[in-house]
């Protein structure tokens, strides 16, 4: 937790409780380990890294500062780092303390070693092969050197106009360098290196001619499939409206059933009807027999009391 004034850079405010809290904590998980000095993004040194190293100090005596760039458009660690030193002046005034540059490098342990090459084993680009990986990393690196060597243009040109002092182990490092550079006015290395250009080229020809020639292909087999495909979508949609269309015929046919159905029952519910009505007359027919008999045997007791009445007359 940092804050610090935008308009007066030499107001500003640490959390130093939380730093000694996360210090104890780690020293509990890492007891092997040993910090070292503290860092900030930077990109450069500002007024008050100074009065913060001294505040850093009171937890790690002779602490270092590292400034880590997150925007590092340069080849190179995007990292400086730096230490706190008394600055003498000659003119007899008090001394100063000021940052000093110290060389550093990155390194990790095995298992995070591993880790790190997952990470960039999934940030690389896979439009491109392993040809242009290669291409890429190259003129990285011969940007990269391109900067080096401007470095050293510079140092060696203060040197000649006298505001650096001569750094005699920098010349050496320097001449030996010079002493593994190749003689180029030599005819066989010339014959050597271009024939090793052309070589370069030609393969790398190649390998364009073979990428276009399969590009095209997978093209006409885009084009064939995409074709393939319609064809399947249109005979599905045929097959889908013949369907449909099936489906309406049989629900028609259906209807057609239902309906004749319908008209059966009709035409039973009729001779139902029918056959009730002949019950009826059925019945009443028997009913009228009956009576007719009732009527008869009636009319036949009549005539036989009569009868019987006149014999008893006589």
């Amino acid at each position: 937790p940092f804050d610090e004034d935008e308009r007066d850079p030499k107001v500003w405010f640490l959390d130093h409780d939380y730093l000694e809290n996360k210090y104890q904590m780690f020293k509990k998980v890492n007891a092997r380990e040993k910090i070292v000095g503290w860092y900030h993004s930077g990109p450069k040194l500002r007024q008050n890294d100074i009065a913060i190293n001294d505040l850093v100090r009171r937890y790690c005596s002779n602490s270092v500062l590292v400034i880590i760039d997150t925007e590092a458009r340069n080849v190179g660690l995007p990292t400086e780092a730096y230490y706190s030193v008394e600055e003498v002046h000659d003119d007899g005034t008090p001394t100063s303390k000021t940052f000093e540059h110290v060389a550093s490098e990155i390194g990790a342990e095995e298992a995070e070693e591993v880790g790190v090459e997952h990470l960039l084993r999934d940030i690389k680009d896979t439009v491109y092969g392993s040809l242009g990986e290669r291409l890429t990393s190259q003129v990285l690196g011969l940007r990269g050197l391109y900067q080096h060597l401007t470095h050293v243009r510079s140092y060696l040109q203060q040197v000649l106009d006298g505001t650096l002092p001569v750094n005699h182990t920098i010349v050496y490092q320097l001449q030996d360098m010079f002493n593994l550079l190749p003689d180029v006015s030599n005819p066989g290395l010339v014959t050597s290196l271009s024939v090793k250009t052309n070589d370069q080229l030609l393969v790398m020809y190649l390998a364009s001619l073979v990428r276009s020639v399969i590009a095209l292909h997978n093209l006409i087999n885009n084009k064939l499939a995409n074709t393939d495909a319609e064809k399947k979508e249109t005979d599905t949609k045929k097959d889908s409206s013949d369907t449909k269309k099936d489906a309406s015929d049989n629900k028609k046919d259906a209807s057609d059933n239902k309906k004749d159905s319908n008209d059966s029952k009709k035409d039973g519910s009729d001779s139902k009807k029918d056959t009730s009505t002949a019950k009826k007359d059925a019945s009443d027919s028997k009913k009228t027999g009956d009576k007719k008999k009732e009527k008869g045997d009636k009319e036949k007791d009549t005539s036989a009391s009569t009868g019987t009445d006149k014999k008893d007359k006589k």
